[in-house]
């Protein structure tokens, strides 16, 4: 989606006109319900005025195209300024600028593109904004179809109109050479030479085309982490980390070179929520880690992950076997010497358990047997995918044994979304509509073409349409709360229905259990999946059915834990842990609630719903009529 979209001639008159901050406030109120802070009209005027008067300078034609603010597919982030038309050879053409109000900024040596700036009131490490303009260009071409196969040529590049550079430059050090190459940076004083970059590439206007194959171009889904992680295990580069995820990766990996020069040890805390890249992340630093000749493994409490990413690696190469065992449970280490690894990377970490062991009935508490193990532990979090009463994970029980263990802590945040289309207005809607946290955002439909969201009244219909999703790519799949019992002499056999809905003829398989692949097996289309087999990994499109443990009465979304299957765990105990009645049901809720938001956000490109209580279909619904 672009929010501002024109030709060069009406954009430079929207600027002398003085309206261009107040068209582009107007519209962000239209398509996403929310109103501009002062410091991003601030940041229009200053950047948009300056960028005004070098391209209505140059001899870019009239009739080029300009857009503002362009969302890039499948994630939250958003381009600054494109200026687009066709090039010398006749081909689309399209000039990305990454804009910055910075007037300094500091390198920081071995961190590979990351730099360190007043951002949000306080001095951080971010991308330099050469890399930021490539990861860009390269999302962009990456997930936009029409662009690879029509050949548009994206020239990305960077302007800090603030800046003056110092001598020697820190942002033109030898370390940042590469990203420089790649995406030129111009600077305060570089206005001429940023207007002949722009026109090198745009010298003819080409009639609106090229913002429309950006805009409305066909998408693809996006790089699912279980498809190319062979690939990442060899070294080579899948996933082109955006932003915070390049700081955060870069911290992490400058740490463990820490370790390996001897260094104390240390915990790390990366926060991030559904579609936030933690997983992509933690296999990325796997596969660079252990080349760096460390001992490093990838541990999760949930085998699916595991198991899907064994199978992916399996036959993949000769030595594979060995890599499949860098993938562990996180009950490994109850007997773990101390300091045995040099990096444990722990996904998923809010599913982290006290005990380990079939029974329960070994070690201590995961958290602190991680710590204690790793010289360097890693922890990818996220405290509202708590989905059972033994998730202990929280930042809290892990500051607490890294205190004991008189390790430094260093807590990072990860907030690009590449789930859900990109739509942050869906994961916010989301927890506004299941009633987890209030928040103002009703809005879910802002990522680039929209994330697919729909009600259905029959839960056949539903089924059908994820079948259609699933022709051709095996990459949609059903799932469901835990409502229903697991029928034990039927485990085995997609005839034997454990989840049936009466008065529809409904009637379908839980996932089998002589299988720990779910996700990515052909037959799965044919059962009905639930929490255990499939957080942390992601589909197409899910197709969700709210079982009788959530509905929807006088004004509020209620939960209720009996109505829960016999045969489910996530709840076994919970009178005995919480005597308290309203303190249970508070626990039970949450959890539910967090049940039902894991599965809604596991599609790439949609989510469609059924619910067995009619008066939760049509909050949801409801729901829907804010956008």
């Amino acid at each position: 989606m672009i929010i501002y979209s024109s030709t060069k001639s009406d954009f430079i008159d929207d600027i002398v006109n003085g309206v261009l901050d107040e068209k582009l406030e107007s519209l962000m109120m239209s398509r996403f319900g929310r109103g501009t802070p002062e410091s991003e009209l601030r940041a229009w005027r200053n950047s948009l005025t300056y960028m005004g008067n070098i391209i209505g300078s140059s001899s870019i034609p009239a009739d080029a195209g300009i857009a503002i603010e362009y969302g890039i597919p499948y994630t939250s982030k958003r381009v600054d300024l494109i200026v687009t038309g066709l090039n010398e050879s006749g081909h689309n053409a399209a000039v990305i600028v990454e804009l910055k109000q910075w007037s300094s900024a500091e390198a920081v040596p071995g961190k590979d593109g990351v730099v360190r700036t007043v951002v949000g009131g306080g001095i951080h490490e971010v991308a330099h904004p050469s890399y930021q303009a490539w990861s860009y260009a390269e999302a962009i071409e990456d997930f936009n179809e029409d662009v690879r196969e029509m050949g548009v040529v994206l020239s990305p590049c960077a302007c800090l109109h603030n800046y003056v550079p110092e001598v020697p430059d820190p942002l033109c050090s030898d370390i940042y050479s590469e990203y420089l190459g790649l995406a030129p940076m111009f600077t305060k004083h570089q206005g001429s030479d940023l207007r002949g970059f722009l026109e090198r590439f745009i010298r003819k206007g080409d009639g609106g085309e090229t913002i429309f194959i950006l805009d409305r171009g066909r998408l693809k889904p996006s790089k699912s982490l279980q498809d190319v992680l062979s690939s990442m295990m060899e070294g080579n580069q899948e996933f082109v980390l955006l932003d915070t995820q390049k700081v955060v990766h870069e911290d992490i990996l400058h740490q463990a070179r820490a370790i390996a020069r001897g260094g104390d040890k240390r915990v790390l805390v990366v926060r991030g929520g559904p579609g936030t890249g933690k997983s992509v992340l933690a296999v990325n630093l796997l596969s660079e880690i252990t080349s760096m000749g460390m001992s490093a493994l990838y541990v999760s409490k949930n085998s699916a992950p595991r198991n899907v990413y064994g199978q992916r690696l399996k036959g993949a190469k000769r030595g594979r076997s060995r890599v499949d065992k860098l993938f562990v449970g996180s009950g490994k280490f109850v007997d773990a010497v101390p300091d045995a690894f040099d990096v444990l990377l722990a996904d998923e970490a809010h599913r982290l358990n006290e005990r380990s062991g079939l029974y329960q009935n070994l070690g201590e508490n995961q958290v602190m047997e991680i710590i204690r193990a790793a010289k360097l532990s890693v922890f990818f979090i996220d405290e509202d995918q708590r989905v059972t009463l033994k998730d202990i994970g929280t930042v809290d029980e892990i500051r607490r044994y890294a205190k004991m263990f008189g390790a430094p802590v260093t807590e990072m945040e990860l907030d690009s979304q590449f789930r859900c289309s990109g739509s942050d207005g869906y994961m916010s809607w989301l927890d506004n509509i299941l009633q987890i946290h209030e928040t103002a955002n009703l809005d879910f439909d802002d990522g680039v073409g929209g994330f697919d969201f729909r009600v259905y009244d029959d839960p056949n219909e539903l089924r059908a349409a994820i079948e259609e999703r699933n022709e051709g790519n095996n990459r949609s799949r059903l799932v469901a709360g835990y409502c229903w019992d697991w029928i034990s002499k039927g485990k085995d056999d997609t005839d034997v229905h454990d989840v049936t809905i009466p008065g529809t003829g409904f009637g379908m398989s839980w996932n089998l259990s002589n299988t720990g692949t779910w996700a990515i097996d052909e037959g799965s289309i044919n059962e009905i999946g639930c929490i255990h087999t499939c957080q942390g990994l992601e589909f197409d499109y899910v197709g969700v059915i709210i079982g009788d443990d959530m509905r929807y009465s006088d004004g509020a979304v209620v939960t209720d834990a009996s109505k829960r299957a016999r045969t489910d765990q996530s709840l076994r105990g919970l009178k005995s842990s919480y005597p308290d009645p309203d303190e249970a049901y508070t626990v039970a809720d949450r959890i539910i609630k967090n049940t039902y938001k894991v599965l809604m956000t596991r599609g790439m490109k949609g989510c469609y719903v059924y619910c067995t209580d009619p008066g939760m279909a049509e909050h949801l619904r409801k729901g829907m009529q804010s956008r």
